[in-house]
């Protein structure tokens, strides 16, 4: 069993991740989608929560070796960052989406050193956007980002393609299709809905769900 298959099993597992081909949910874009994705919830589970972990840190000793500190987007990366920072033993940060609008103003917690190479924990990458914005905010105050880590992606060119124009590489644990193919394992969807399943992730990743 590959890791993309096991992390795949362990969100369908706690609920993390939802599929309901015939129920379908509302993003707050708007788009109908048969998945929703909330990596909140493997906080709650030890042992799903220390797969991560593990499997975050692997990640990050195979493609981005020589980081000197994790950061976590605010506010579902944060948890990952930590647990990941203690399986490393690195320092932590966490990036907010803008900077406080009181205090020290900071957009940034904890102690930015100037020329550290640091690692991006990501929960979710759709199109990249949040994760590009604390890449920018940490190459800002003089850090250098090797690239961004995440626990599940869809696979979509355009975050691909900016990911490319921001020169940033980026590698997740799990992704869409291997989340359809452990879902039909784990008899969470059946043969019969993969076609609509894959129909939508293609019309997805071609823009054209409003």
């Amino acid at each position: 069993m590959t890791l993309e298959n096991t992390i795949a099993k362990a969100l369908l597992q706690v609920g993390a991740v939802e599929l309901k081909p015939n129920d379908l949910f509302t993003w707050a874009s708007g788009i109908k989608s048969p998945i929703y994705c909330d990596n909140r919830i493997t906080m709650s589970s030890p042992v799903v929560r220390k797969h991560i972990a593990q499997g975050l840190a692997e990640a990050i000793e195979k493609n981005f070796p020589g980081t000197e500190a994790v950061a976590g987007t605010a506010t579902a990366g944060i948890p990952h960052a930590a647990w990941v920072s203690d399986v490393l033993e690195l320092p932590m940060l966490y990036v907010r989406s803008k900077a406080k609008e009181h205090g020290r103003g900071n957009q940034i917690e904890g102690k930015v050193v100037a020329g550290q190479k640091v690692v991006v924990i990501e929960d979710l990458i759709s199109t990249g956007g949040s994760s590009l914005v604390a890449v920018e905010a940490l190459q800002k105050e003089g850090l250098e980002v090797l690239g961004v880590v995440s626990i599940f992606t869809y696979g979509l060119p355009k975050a691909e393609k900016a990911f490319n124009e921001a020169g940033i590489s980026f590698v997740s644990l799990t992704n869409y299709d291997a989340l359809t193919t452990a879902a039909k394992e784990v008899g969470a969807i059946t043969e019969a809905d993969i076609p609509m399943l894959s129909k939508w992730h293609n019309d997805l990743k071609e823009g054209l769900l409003k």
